[in-house]
């Protein structure tokens, strides 16, 4: 799949993003959302254990996009929901 990248607010907390987009007249509908898992403890062997079970138990109706730049306290993770075709219209 191509990509656009559309900039978004800087998130301080979970978001539901819902984008309306056109592909050769027909127009779907593209769900986002974005999770800022958070940290408990500085040890990179517990974060990166944490980051895999959140991404392996995560509701498998999405897909992992992106993982964010993480900061002290928490990374933002990003899943998109299949695409759903929202109805036909000619040009």
């Amino acid at each position: 799949m191509r990509e656009i990248v559309i900039l978004i607010p800087d998130v301080d907390k979970e978001q539901n993003v819902e984008i309306d987009v056109r592909i050769n007249g027909r127009k779907k509908t593209m769900k986002y959302r974005v999770e800022l898992l958070r940290w408990e403890g500085n040890d990179m062997e517990n974060r990166v254990t944490t980051l895999k079970h959140t991404i392996d138990d995560y509701d498998k109706d999405w897909e992992l996009v992106e993982i964010g730049a993480p900061s002290e306290k928490e990374i933002p993770i990003v899943f998109r929901k299949n695409i759903q075709e929202v109805q036909t219209e000619e040009n």
